[in-house]
This record gives C-alpha cells, sequence and structure tokens, in this order.
C-alpha cells in the first residue's frame, strides 16, 4: 500500500460562501457554508453548513523522571467531561492555551511551574495534531520532558482563573493499571503515556 506523504487536496480546493459569528469569548463559534472538492473529480460538493468553534493553539506536556522511575499527571474538573458517567474530573497531562504570541515550548514551561511547580529538562517535542478536527480549529502541541519530580502530589493552579489541580506522582510500574481503568479520557495523555512505555522498553533494552 503506498503511504500518503501529502494531503490530496489543499485550502485552494474548498470555497467558502457565507460564514459569521454566532457567538465570540473565550472561544468563537461560527457558522460556515463551504463547498469542497471531490476526490478523483474536478467536481465541488453541493454547500455544505457547518459550526466551527474556533480556540487556541494549545501545548502539552508529560514529566517523567527516568532516575526516579516516576511521571507526573494532573486531577482537575473538566466541563467537557460533565455528563461522564464516572466522574468530571479527568486524568491529564500539563497542558494549557499559548498566550498571544508565546511558543508551545515557552507555554508549557509556564504552565509546569504552575500546575506542578516543577521546571522542565530536557523537553523533547512529539506530534502537533487537531484533537476534534471534525469541529474544533485548535491544534496541540504535544511534548515529554524529564524533571525533578516531588515524592508526593500536591494542589496546584491559578485560584484567580478558577484552576484547582491535583498533581499525581506515579511509579513506572503503575503503567499498565492506568490503561486497564479507564480513567485515561484524552487523547494528549493516551499518546504521552503510549510513548512512556515505549521509552520504558527502549532503555531497559538497552541495560
Amino acid at each position: 500500500m503506498k503511504i500518503i506523504q501529502q494531503a490530496s487536496y489543499n485550502n485552494k480546493d474548498v470555497e467558502i460562501q457565507q460564514r459569521e459569528y454566532l457567538y465570540q469569548g473565550f472561544l468563537k463559534v461560527e457558522k460556515v457554508q463551504v463547498s469542497h472538492r471531490l476526490f478523483d473529480s474536478n467536481e465541488y460538493i453541493p454547500p455544505i453548513q457547518r459550526e466551527l468553534i474556533e480556540r487556541r493553539p494549545a501545548a502539552g506536556v508529560l514529566l517523567y523522571n527516568d532516575q526516579q522511575q516516576k511521571f507526573a499527571l494532573i486531577e482537575q474538573f473538566r466541563i467537557g467531561a460533565l455528563n461522564d458517567s464516572d466522574s468530571p474530573w479527568q486524568l491529564e497531562i500539563i497542558a494549557g492555551v499559548l498566550d498571544g504570541d508565546e511558543s508551545p515550548e515557552d507555554c508549557i514551561r509556564r504552565e509546569a511551574l504552575e500546575e506542578s511547580g516543577c521546571e522542565l529538562k530536557d523537553l523533547q517535542f512529539l506530534y502537533s495534531f487537531y484533537p476534534s478536527a471534525g469541529a474544533c480549529s485548535e491544534i496541540f502541541h504535544l511534548f515529554v520532558a524529564q524533571a525533578d519530580l516531588p515524592e508526593q502530589g500536591g494542589v496546584h493552579g491559578m485560584p484567580e482563573e478558577g484552576e484547582n489541580i491535583q498533581l499525581h506522582v506515579f511509579d513506572y510500574a503503575n503503567l499498565p493499571e492506568l490503561f486497564r481503568n479507564q480513567r485515561l479520557k484524552n487523547a494528549p495523555v493516551i499518546m504521552a503515556l503510549q510513548w512512556l512505555q515505549q521509552h520504558i522498553a527502549a532503555t531497559a533494552s538497552k541495560e
């Protein structure tokens, strides 16, 4: 099977007939009418209407420490999980929205201090991806970084911004159970911990 190196079409193959804001706040919601090119054809699909949630780029980082054999996750209330059958308090990696022209690296260094009190070392970029491209414009930049982790977690965040964040410190040995117990329910934390599993295995094979 041929590996797809690039997209079949680009933004020149989309015609925007109309767009208007339905709401403008921390998030923006647009109503957009578009027509786009059909695969294997020069024809365009009849106009369709979609709602687009606009959100600034975000970045996140998994904190880990090979010497301590530990990694850190945070837990906080998430409105998007309000109807979750288990809990709206979600386990996540440290993350935040880029502030102005802030770089993803500067964003996660700032967020790491605010949400864990940790300074990052050996920062490594993994992926940039759209968490929910079916409706949202947000692009997420995912990193991992070594850090000196505390022996126990604690409560962090910016209270003036409504943040109440619990830091949890896990042993590497806890990884299999975390994947089994269905507490991981967002893409960045699952992707980052899958990377950590591979990193642990690769490190062990070299010893």
